[in-house]
């Protein structure tokens, strides 16, 4: 059995197909960690999704901000922009049943070794700490009572900074905001949300959330910062966000060895 992980898929159907072929993924023996952003921007989001949630147990998922903002639109609490491509998952005839399973995943994946989420994680949090947080959001989205009302409330960079007084749809804002949205963080935690390319352009009295790391007992996979051409000069933090759908490239990376292998977005 080998464990793989991979990075923003983003509906980019027939490169991650191409991947998989090339890595001889056995979808009954081996596992794939998927960094989340399975969905938008590219051409087939539908047939990414339905394979996705066809590996059951053999595929390790996180949510990305894509892939919450598809479960927003299907709610009505967002209006399709014209950049967005998920017209054809909204419009499937499997399109409730593949929603629910999307709601049902996390914002961390986790083992003895790695950890996974799809932006990263924040310095200010312990390992355990974090994990606590993500499922916060992961019981608000199972939650009938309490998902919509979360989703009308999502969006947004407001509060900057996590603060342990924040309570309700506002602390689950933040705290989706830190595991899907991050980038750039300052020492004392607050995010700047605004600015997205590489990790050179940080604005004054920030940096990328990577370099304030000190050594942890996980090695962090993430995906989200494309511009970072899955480089971050730390050993132990793995950036698979490769531009696929920006015509880039698809990464997977088989976690026994550390070995990368990618496929070209044409």
């Amino acid at each position: 059995m080998t464990e793989w992980a991979i990075g923003d898929i983003q509906g980019c159907a027939k490169p991650f197909f191409r991947l998989l072929e090339r890595i001889q993924f056995n979808p009954t023996a081996d596992t794939l960690w998927v960094a989340g952003d399975m969905v938008n921007r590219g051409p087939d989001n539908l047939s990414v999704l339905r394979f996705i949630k066809s590996l059951g147990p053999q595929a390790r998922v996180v949510l990305g901000n894509h892939d919450l903002h598809l479960l927003a639109t299907a709610e009505g609490a967002r209006k399709l922009s014209p950049k967005d491509t998920l017209h054809d998952v909204i419009a499937a005839d499997d399109s409730d049943e593949l929603l629910h399973w999307l709601r049902q995943q996390p914002l961390i994946q986790h083992n003895n070794q790695f950890v996974m989420s799809h932006a990263g994680l924040p310095h200010i949090w312990p390992t355990e700490r974090a994990f606590a947080l993500a499922e916060e959001v992961a019981c608000c989205l199972k939650d009938n009572a309490r998902y919509r009302s979360f989703l009308f409330e999502m969006y947004g960079n407001e509060p900057s900074a996590w603060h342990n007084s924040l309570t309700g749809n506002t602390r689950l804002r933040v705290i989706t905001n830190y595991f899907t949205r991050m980038r750039f963080i300052s020492a004392t935690g607050e995010l700047n949300l605004t600015v997205k390319e590489s990790a050179g352009s940080a604005p004054q009295g920030f940096s990328p959330w990577f370099q304030h790391h000190a050594t942890r007992s996980h090695d962090i996979l993430f995906g989200h910062w494309a511009a970072l051409e899955g480089e971050t000069g730390r050993n132990n933090i793995h950036a698979l966000d490769t531009g696929c759908v920006w015509g880039g490239k698809l990464t997977a990376i088989n976690l026994a060895t550390g070995k990368r292998t990618s496929e070209p977005a044409n």
